[in-house]
């Protein structure tokens, strides 16, 4: 069986290094996707100093054009893409912003990134999955965007994260029969420079729902959402 390709979104630092590390671990050929040429590429560069496969491409999910030149790297390069997984995101009102005070310029902002990037990816990598009949998308949603017990405060981060929650459910339903399983993830409250140093959970705890989604096996679940590998309440 030849080698999975992955691909992690926003994968230079936090929970998208730590997905690249745990998958390349799981001996896939991991390809490293971020806004930051420069600092991608020095993540990759440590990584690979650990005896792991990954390699830098640079992406900003809000610029259709670097999309399809990561789509176009992807299929000259490997001819294959196995495992997306759209972590890449942006939290713009974290001090907790009303709804009726909220500029819309910050939702729409945040939207860009946090839905119609993962979006144009699908759109674009799906295409490579379907040709070989297997493929895993993994979301980074967050709890903050279940309708189940919505609250106050970050509306522009919480409605990005519904709706890329619907994004999974209308995708895998699409996808279904396909051996494309698509699935979100909460990865809880985790230490890193979007979560705060009071976290209580480490990227490598944030990454782990991640690493088991991107690895399931053929009639695996789909469509799901998921925390500490266990479905949760939309």
């Amino acid at each position: 069986m030849s080698t999975k390709i992955a691909v992690v979104t926003g994968g230079n630092r936090g929970i998208g290094f730590e997905a690249c590390r745990q998958l390349a671990s799981h001996e896939m050929r991991v390809v490293l996707a971020s806004r930051d040429e420069a600092k991608g590429r020095a993540a990759a560069e440590q990584l690979r100093g650990e005896g792991l496969a990954v390699i830098a491409h640079p992406l900003d999910v809000v610029d259709p054009g670097s999309i399809a030149a990561i789509a176009a790297f992807l299929r000259q390069e490997f001819g294959q893409v196995d495992v997306l997984v759209n972590n890449a995101g942006i939290y713009l009102d974290q001090s907790g912003d009303s709804i009726l005070s909220a500029q819309v310029d910050t939702v729409r902002q945040t939207m860009e990134t946090n839905v119609y990037g993962p979006l144009q990816l699908c759109q674009a990598i799906v295409p490579l999955m379907k040709e070989h009949h297997y493929g895993r998308i993994v979301n980074v949603s967050s709890g903050a965007g279940q309708l189940h017990d919505m609250s106050a405060g970050h509306p522009a981060y919480r409605m990005s994260k519904t709706a890329l929650n619907a994004l999974t459910r209308v995708l895998a339903a699409e996808l279904d029969g396909t051996n494309i399983l698509v699935n979100s993830v909460c990865p809880g409250w985790v230490k890193t420079d979007m979560g705060g140093a009071n976290a209580p959970r480490t990227p490598a705890q944030g990454a782990d729902t991640i690493t088991w989604l991107a690895t399931l096996p053929e009639g695996g679940p789909s469509g799901g959402f998921f925390r500490d590998r266990q479905p949760i309440e939309w």
